[in-house]
């Protein structure tokens, strides 16, 4: 973030870019005070919308509008924080961010500058920075859910309690290495230091278990739809997705390519795959959609196992989760057991199949929203894994090599929520935040 500068006054658009009802104009930093008396001309009581009428330096009209002071400490930044809430016309947008740009001190705020400085004024962690960007990009009820605990620092919590449940097992440690010799220091200090590690070892590897279904749910589902040619995999995505997405074809081996279509499902994230039809081929552009296919239905959360109802039986022969589905069920024909049999032409089954998908991907979660999410998420949690096996298998290891093991998890945590080492993550996550973020 080359323009960051903490004594800079930040200014940007908080609000959605263009015509607008209402747009929210956002600034931050030590000179907020004086960007409101030169442009409102009072500074408000805090966190009092007050409605006073916004001049440039000339004393010409900009608009009328709502101001919203927020002093600091006790603000999204810890800085001072005023909010503009104008009309949304782009001349007026331009008016008062020209005039508070010009004010000595103050520029425009890089990408996801006002959260860099609340992360770096401790008012958020690494772990609810990174919920925070999920929730503005979430699109499902399971999404949003889950971006919600990570942003309210649930993730965090548990960090630091795991960290401070290991520095009372080094204290332990220390005191047993430290003063053995001591009348005062009593009890199996290294037992109960290996009992605190062992306590927060199964604790890790729970949360490490809900990585997989954190990652889903922030990504997606990926549900692939598999069969031979003339299935009907087309034509479900399209009904599916309720628009045409795929071409659908009476000529086999129309899909040579996978087509996604990211849907939400009852609250729930989904990738619905369109795949190329199974068969064998000698066409070099077909033989390689089927290979893809192939690598899709072995990645997939759930295959859709499709044939037409007046073919012949077919089943995707990789063992992955499947639903055996029956098309084209107005033309009639034998439905085998296990299938669903459906109709894009009448709607007949689709309900039930759309039911189908979802209680078996929510049967994949738990009750709660997952607290890994991300990669980064999952080796930090991973490296502390590592080394408190390393010290509870470590049976009659000195105290000081147990000590370092603790040591090396709890550095593990900290980079977890980003108290060490991740420089080069908060560079790449802020940038990915709007400007007015």
């Amino acid at each position: 973030m080359s323009g960051h500068d903490p004594q800079s006054t930040i200014v940007a658009l908080s609000s959605a870019p263009g015509r607008a009802g209402v747009a929210v104009l956002r600034v931050s930093g030590p000179r907020v005070r004086f960007a409101l008396e030169t442009t409102a001309g009072i500074i408000p009581p805090p966190r009092l919308a007050t409605l006073r009428v916004l001049r440039d330096a000339e004393g010409q009209l900009i608009d009328r509008g709502l101001v919203l002071f927020f002093p600091g400490p006790t603000s999204f930044t810890g800085e001072d924080i005023v909010e503009f809430h104008i009309h949304g016309s782009r001349a007026v947008l331009a008016a008062l961010l020209r005039h508070l740009t010009a004010l000595p001190g103050l520029r425009l705020a890089e990408a996801g500058e006002f959260t860099r400085r609340a992360f770096e004024a401790g008012k958020l962690d690494l772990a609810a920075v990174e919920g925070l960007a999920d929730l503005i990009d979430s699109e499902t009820e399971w999404q949003r859910r889950q971006a919600l605990r990570q942003m309210d620092g649930a993730l965090g919590v548990l960090a630091g309690q795991w960290r401070t449940q290991l520095l009372e097992a080094m204290t332990l440690l220390a005191a047993e290495i430290d003063f053995s010799d001591e009348g005062d220091v009593e009890g199996p200090l290294h037992d109960e230091a290996m009992r605190i590690a062992a306590s927060v070892l199964g604790s890790l590897r729970g949360a490490l278990g809900s990585f997989a279904m954190g990652e889903r749910v922030r990504e997606g589902f990926v549900v692939v739809l598999a069969g031979p040619p003339n299935a009907g995999k087309s034509s479900l995505l399209n009904a599916m997705a309720r628009r045409d997405v795929a071409i659908v074809s009476p000529v086999a081996g129309t899909t040579r390519d996978a087509l996604e279509v990211r849907l939400d499902l009852d609250g729930l994230p989904v990738i619905l795959i369109d795949t190329a039809g199974l068969r064998e081929s000698v066409d070099p552009i077909e033989v390689e959609g089927v290979r893809r296919a192939r690598a899709l239905v072995e990645r997939a959360d759930l295959v859709l196992s499709l044939r037409g109802i007046d073919s012949e039986p077919y089943r995707t022969a990789e063992e992955v989760p499947q639903i055996p589905v029956a098309t084209k069920a107005d033309l009639g024909g034998p439905v085998l057991p296990g299938e669903r049999a459906i109709s894009v032409k009448n709607g007949e089954g689709l309900p039930e199949l759309l039911a189908a998908i979802g209680e078996y991907l929510r049967g994949l979660g738990q009750g709660e929203p997952a607290l890994l999410t991300r990669e980064r998420h999952r080796i930090a949690v991973a490296d502390a894994i590592a080394a408190l096996e390393r010290a509870t298998k470590s049976v009659g290891a000195p105290s000081e090599l147990l000590a370092e093991d603790i040591r090396l998890a709890v550095m593990a945590l900290e980079r977890l929520v980003g108290r060490i080492g991740v420089e080069d993550v908060l560079d790449h996550l802020f940038a990915g935040f709007c400007i007015g973020k």
